[in-house]
């Protein structure tokens, strides 16, 4: 009390209190435990399975279209229920499911599985950023947002090199499915040391009102993120198999990820200051426009130089735009819709996913991956468009100036 007390008196309220950190901490260990095994679940479904490129499209949206259908549900029930007994609960059945891939003997088990993990993954995500949000002085949630996303941002960064360096080294799925198992349960530990204040449960929202479940007040937000994130979906699921078949890079998909997130760490590190400042639309612009120039560059791949050089471009890009855009959710929504925010842009997200996956398994099918990630980058450039020319001045009528 003293501590904060003093730093008030200086005008600045502490921001690294040891619950942020436990939740940062479990934040990293749930998406390192998921990006370990991304970029290689489709070598995995070609070598295992020998599923073709729109199966393989389909299989890997399963978690994503279960996250999303569980996501509005899941901002309604972390504003709505003890928000560390739902964080707990869905943690636990994010890290048993990891175990379900050893047993999957069948591409359709293996289907099912990746499909149901998505009910976890979805509504931890939504739990661990609310209470994120609790843990951080109401003075400092827009900067506090921002270091947040660099949990995720670091284990993207590892994750994908480790897995794909423990996979050549091992050739063995097993043992990555059970190293992401015990990481998950690493994560399941620090969520349930965090230590949460006080607060009403909201017992008084309208029956069967959609901002139960979404936003409303943020629809615009929600079509823009959603393009947004369609692109992000056809790039994180293909770039593995788009190296070895387009540039022949047959282990430099851990180096691509590592430069990306290497971005996305940097720009959050130094876009804070700017989310502090209240700078929401203009940190996300120059994030946009940075993205929208790193998909092009990856789509005309004219070498390892592009493929490395874009992975940098897209990273700074979505690390200025994203925590940005999550700011601007949390700003149009009223203090007890903070689950539902969050909810709401991770629901966008996952949507835009979901088509993204499965749009760019078709499209790489039947014209190929050049075409799938023209088509990205078309989306990117209708987002920034979108952004420009109508999003900014949505968000600005419809801000609330309230304490949130």
């Amino acid at each position: 009390m003293n501590n904060i007390g003093k730093a008030t008196e200086r005008g600045l309220i502490p921001l690294w209190n040891s619950e942020y950190l436990k939740v940062m901490a479990s934040n990293f260990l749930l998406f390192f435990a998921f990006y370990l095994l991304t970029p290689l679940l489709p070598i995995y479904l070609d070598a295992q399975f020998a599923a073709d490129k729109d199966t393989i499209g389909i299989v890997l949206s399963g978690y994503v279209i279960a996250a999303l259908l569980i996501r509005p549900f899941s901002g309604f029930i972390v504003d709505s229920f003890d928000r560390k007994k739902v964080l707990v609960i869905c943690f636990f059945f994010f890290f048993i499911l990891f175990a379900g891939y050893v047993g999957a003997g069948t591409l359709l088990m293996f289907a099912i599985i990746r499909t149901v993990h998505g009910i976890p993954f979805g509504a931890t995500t939504v739990a661990n950023s609310t209470v994120a949000i609790d843990v951080v002085p109401s003075e400092r949630r827009n900067e506090g947002i921002g270091y947040y996303g660099l949990s995720n941002n670091l284990a993207m960064a590892i994750a994908p090199t480790a897995g794909i360096y423990i996979y050549h080294y091992t050739n063995n799925f097993s043992t990555l499915f059970w190293i992401s198992l015990f990481i998950a349960f690493g994560g399941l530990m620090c969520a349930s040391s965090v230590k949460l204040p006080q607060r009403a449960l909201v017992t008084n929202k309208p029956k069967l009102s959609l901002d139960h479940f979404f936003l409303s007040r943020a629809w615009l937000l929600a079509i823009n993120i959603l393009l947004f994130g369609l692109c992000w979906g056809i790039l994180s699921n293909y770039v593995a198999i788009f190296g070895q078949e387009r540039l022949g890079i047959s282990e430099g998909t851990g180096i691509f990820f590592a430069i990306l997130s290497t971005g996305l760490f940097t720009s959050r590190l130094f876009g804070a200051k700017g989310l502090r400042k209240g700078r929401l639309t203009q940190n996300c612009l120059g994030g946009v426009i940075l993205s929208t120039f790193g998909y092009a560059l990856f789509a005309c791949a004219f070498g390892q130089w592009s493929f490395y050089l874009s992975a940098l471009l897209i990273g700074l890009g979505n690390g200025r735009m994203y925590p940005a855009f999550l700011s601007m959710f949390i700003h149009v929504a009223r203090h007890d819709q903070r689950g539902t925010a969050n909810s709401s842009i991770l629901t966008s997200w996952d949507l835009g996913m979901g088509i993204g996956i499965v749009l760019g398994g078709v499209v790489a099918e039947y014209i190929g991956y050049t075409a799938a990630f023209w088509t990205a980058a078309a989306m990117q450039t209708s987002g920034a468009l979108l952004f420009i020319l109508f999003t900014t001045r949505f968000f600005q009528s419809r801000r609330l100036d309230i304490p949130n």
